[in-house]
């Protein structure tokens, strides 16, 4: 690991995307406010605990997979890949950095909802560490099916209009907004190919939101064994030339 580079990569990427371009972090923020807006008005403010636990979820999620476009331009279109190739950059300090870019560029989205969290008193002290470990696992997991994009493309014309659709997908489908148990158990599991879904099942349960039970359970291993093969993965299709 190479600590340094991982750090200013992320830092410029994530950092100065937002000091650059502060339209790009209104934008990602747009659909989440927007959901918990409709949310809010729709159910009376009833779910409105759901809206805001989904909202730290769906951010992260939006801004990973969209990272596949970034992932793709360095590839194919500056060829980044092939300058870090030739130096002592390795291809998981490269994927590293990519993946704490999509978590720094996060933060202030985090940082708002953490704020509206506390304020509508979603969030716990007990809580604060599970929902660390469950963020970075979505980071980690999302960030590489970006890579897997990235690495699939031929041509970058093509991912935005994918990066796109899996946005909506990841965000709106699974129970990130609304409780997981509106949902029937068949169709919980055949949302859980995505790691949003054990994300937000585990997010409302350990938030106290919904009770921790055998679904939450099964969740953590359905969320764990998912970031560990999507990361298996991510690194087959970084496609790294030596």
């Amino acid at each position: 690991m190479n600590p340094r580079f991982i750090g200013y990569f992320a830092w410029y990427y994530g950092f100065f995307v937002i000091k650059r371009g502060p339209s790009y972090l209104v934008a990602s923020l747009s659909l989440p406010l927007t959901l918990l807006f409709m949310v809010g008005i729709l159910s009376h403010g009833n779910l409105i605990s759901f809206a805001l636990i989904g909202g730290l979820v769906s951010i992260i999620a939006s801004n990973c997979i969209n990272g596949a476009a970034d992932a793709a331009f360095f590839r194919l279109q500056i060829k980044i890949q092939d300058l870090f190739v030739a130096t002592k950059i390795t291809p998981g300090d490269y994927m590293m950095g990519l993946i704490m870019s999509y978590l720094v560029f996060s933060i202030p989205g985090i940082v708002l909802y953490a704020i509206l969290g506390l304020y509508w008193h979603v969030f716990t002290i007990g809580s604060v560490l599970p929902i660390i470990l469950i963020l970075i696992a979505v980071t980690i997991s999302i960030s590489n099916i970006a890579f897997i994009i990235a690495g699939s493309m031929k041509h970058i014309r093509n991912v935005w209009g994918i990066t796109a659709v899996l946005s909506i997908v990841m965000t709106v489908l699974p129970p990130v907004f609304y409780p997981y148990t509106f949902l029937p158990k068949i169709a919980l599991y055949v949302l859980s190919a995505s790691p949003v879904t054990p994300a937000a099942v585990l997010l409302q349960g350990y938030v106290g939101l919904e009770q921790l039970n055998y679904t939450t359970n099964l969740m953590v291993l359905i969320l764990f064994a998912e970031t560990v093969i999507l990361t298996i993965l991510g690194r087959q299709f970084i496609k790294w030339r030596e």
